[in-house]
Parts: C-alpha cells; structure tokens; sequence
C-alpha cells in the first residue's frame, strides 16, 4: 500500500502550534514510508477564512521546512464534486432532506436535556414518502446513518475504539444554501485524494465514527486513524494565547530556529529511547505512530531555549545566519561599522539561547550604546575602577598590535602592575567598552570593537564615574 498523508487546516488564523506538530507527524510518517504528503486547505467557512490566513499557514509550513508533495487543495474548488458526491447519496437512499424548523430542533433538544437524554436529531423526516416531501421549500440534507451495530477501529495511537450507532444521529452534509459541512466535505476529499492514513488531533476522535460510516456507504475503504492528544500549557490547561506565542511564526519572531521548533515539537508526546536532539534526518528514520504518547504533553519553554541554543551552536554559521538575517533587518543594525557579523556567531552563541537575544548582543559591536546597563555600572564603575581604566586606556592608545592575544596580555599586564586581580581591571573595562557585563572573552571584545570606538567608551565610562563622584 502507498502510504498517503494530508495536512488539512482550516485558514482561520495563524498556523497554531498544534496543527504544527500534526502537520509534522504527518509529513514524517509519508517521508518515512516513501510516501507523500498532501496540503490540503479547509476553506468553506467563509465567513472565517481569509486569505490572510491562507498566506500564514504557507509561510509557517515553509519556515519549518515541511514541502508538500500534492497540492495545495482548496474545498472551495471542489463544490461541484461534493454535490456530486451528496446526489449519488440521495439517488442511494443513504441520505435525505429534513425539513425540520429551527424551532423544533431547539424544543426537541430542549426536551432531550431534560430527559436526560442524549443530544441529537430523532430522525422526524428521515423515512419522509415522495408525496411528504416539497424541495422548493428550505431544507438541509443529513447523512442517514446506520441504526444498528457499531463502528469499531483501531487507532494507531490510541488503541481500539468502539461507539454504537446509537449513540450517532443523521448528521447535515449540505446545509440549507446547499452548501457541504466539513464531516463530509473531509471524507469525500480523503477518499478523493487517496489517503491512507489520516493523522489528526483528538479533538477530531469523535468525528471518526461518523466519517468511517460515510466513507462505507459512498463504497470505499476505509484509511487508518491516528489522533494525536493535545498540547498543554506549563500550567497543565490547554495551550492558549494566555500562555504567549503559540503560532508558528511568533517562535520566529522571538529568535527560535526551525530545526530547534521542528525538533521541540517531535518530542512534544513522541519519545526514541532518551534521544532529545534529533536531526530531520534522524526523526523520519526512528519516527512511529505506536511511539506517540497517549496523554497530552505539556510546553516547555526551558526546553526549546535549550534546544535553539544547541542549534546555535551546532548549526553550520551560514545557516544562522540564514535565519539572523531577518532579525538583523528588524533591529535596523547597521553592520558596515564592525566585525564580520559571521565571526561572532559562534562566540555569542554560548552566551544567549535565542537569535533575537544574540542582535541584542551584539549591538555594541557596530553602534555605540545609550547608557549602561544599570546593574553592571552600580558594581563595576566605581571610584575603585578609575585608576585600573585609566591605565588601561593609556596602554590601549599606545597599542599598536590590536589583536585579542596581545589586547589580553595588555589587560593581564595593567592588573598585575596596580596588583589586582583581573577581575578589578577586566570588568569595569568590559562595562566601559560593551555597555553592560556580558560579553566574550576581553581580548576578542576589544579587537572587535576597535581601538578609537574603545577609547571613546572608556572616556565615557571614566565621565561616569567622575559624575558619580560628584553626586556622592
């Protein structure tokens, strides 16, 4: 059997990190099996659908690198092949137009939550003589489901599941403007399209009874089912706005990779053994859907900082700097006043987890600083500090060698002339030159930022201390 995957969102909004995740298992359990993966777009809630989304969802999918092989589909261009679909049901008398008021819905649900009862169409027009029947006047067509026996399947993740028929009403497959609802419109596509294992979310579970019993009756087989369990916050509720970002595309607007988002998200309820940094690559060859956990799986932010700055680090440094480049062009830093961006990559990877962190990092390399950073000026630009940075500076305008070995040897040599530790020299010298007290090694600070921008900020720094004097 060729193995058939979809992806099939709805474009209602951003790509969710749910659907990511789906759409993830999906591509993988094709890609693993040498099959393909179709992208297929939900479309027929017109009134919610924008092409807005529609863009949100592609650029999502193409950030996180997951190409489809077929498609993309639009069900707003298949009307005239659902209609087909729902005569030949009609032609079959495996479904009929129910000409029930909105009034007596609402009284007969009424009447079935006092009762106890279950929730669901009675069937009133569903065994309707031609004579009974009037098409001019408004109605719906339903699905005429089986009254007896039960549906049964086995879900690849779940395990095998079970619901009588009668716990299934006659669902609407065409609304009273004619138009298809998804529980039909998902089947007609699915069979359509070939599909031979759909990988969903569970929230879908209760809609598979449904869908299996249509597919049967429109003579087809019936594709294996996998539902994947949800997604919860770190709070244990269910992953929402509350929690922060939760479409794809904030991840890469907060400075997150797409392999360390792709590789987050495959743990995210799929374990192989103690594994937790998996190439693309390395999960199509170990991913299966008997690995998928059964329970919801909660965010973890600590985990995917983790994992980004790993990627950081690992990642060949022409490709973050693929993905920087956006967040280079969003801080407006203008590089032509510095280092080679690239050079610094590597060394400031060890010291920041996102891409977004990292330019924040590296502003005082190409444009002067605002102020400095609060905390770091109160401990490090004492008093104390302005005989060790004068000196420095003295040895500094006098330094011609401006390499980071010969910049550190300089450093070194100012502390052990005043006998202090390099600690009393290094650190009101870093705050001077960088603005705060984080930076990478002294000597390769310094060579980056250049001789005349050092000597300048040490000026600014020795003001600073002077002017705190003078307040004291």
């Amino acid at each position: 059997m060729t193995v058939k995957t979809r992806f099939a969102p709805s474009p209602t909004g951003y790509l969710h990190v749910g659907g990511a995740r789906t759409a993830l298992y999906s591509w993988l359990y094709a890609k693993k099996h040498q099959g393909d993966f179709v992208l297929r777009i939900e479309d027929t809630d017109r009134e919610r659908s924008t092409d807005e989304s529609v863009a949100a969802i592609f650029e999502g999918m193409e950030w996180l690198m997951l190409g489809h092989d077929e498609g993309p589909f639009y069900q707003t261009h298949r009307f005239d092949r659902y209609k087909e679909q729902i005569e030949a049901l009609l032609e079959e008398g495996k479904a009929y137009r129910c000409y029930c008021s909105k009034e007596r819905l609402e009284k007969l649900r009424e009447e079935q939550q006092a009762n106890k009862q279950n929730i669901g169409y009675d069937g009133h027009c569903r065994n309707l003589s031609a004579d009974e029947q009037d098409t001019s006047k408004p109605h719906v067509i339903r699905f005429k489901n089986p009254l007896e026996g039960k549906v049964v399947f086995n879900d690849l993740i779940k395990g095998e599941i079970a619901v009588s028929n009668s716990e299934l009403d006659d669902l609407i497959i065409a609304r009273t403007d004619g138009t298809p609802t998804y529980n039909f419109t998902v089947v007609v596509d699915d069979l359509d399209m070939g599909i031979s294992h759909v990988i969903r979310g569970d929230d879908h579970v209760n809609n598979t009874p449904r869908q299996i019993n249509m597919i049967e009756a429109l003579g087809s087989d019936v594709p294996k089912y996998a539902h994947v369990p949800m997604i919860l916050g770190e709070d244990g509720k269910r992953l929402s706005k509350r929690h922060g970002a939760v479409g794809v595309m904030q991840y890469r607007d907060q400075g997150y990779l797409p392999q360390a988002v792709l590789n987050y998200l495959v743990r995210l309820g799929w374990s192989h053994g103690d594994q937790e940094v998996f190439s693309v690559e390395e999960m199509i060859e170990h991913f299966d859907l008997k690995d998928v956990n059964r329970a919801p799986s909660a965010f973890n932010t600590e985990k995917l900082n983790w994992l980004n700055q790993h990627y950081m680090k690992s990642l060949p440094t022409e490709e973050v700097m693929k993905h920087l480049q956006w967040h280079l062009g969003q801080a407006g830093l203008d590089l032509t006043q510095g280092p080679d961006i690239e050079k610094l990559i590597p060394a400031m990877a060890e010291r920041v987890k996102t891409l977004k962190e990292l330019v924040a990092a590296v502003h005082y390399f190409y444009e002067d600083y605002e102020a400095f950073d609060a905390k770091a000026a109160k401990k490090h630009l004492r008093p104390v500090a302005r005989e060790p940075l004068e000196l420095s500076q003295k040895k500094l305008s006098e330094q011609n060698d401006w390499s980071a070995d010969k910049l550190h040897e300089l450093v070194s040599a100012t502390a052990e002339e005043l006998e202090l530790g390099m600690g009393k020299v290094g650190m009101p010298l870093r705050v001077a030159v960088t603005g705060s007290g984080m930076s990478p090694d002294l000597g390769i600070t310094l060579e980056w930022i250049g001789k005349d921008r050092v000597l300048k900020r040490i000026d600014k720094a020795l003001a600073f201390i002077a002017e705190r004097e003078a307040q004291s």
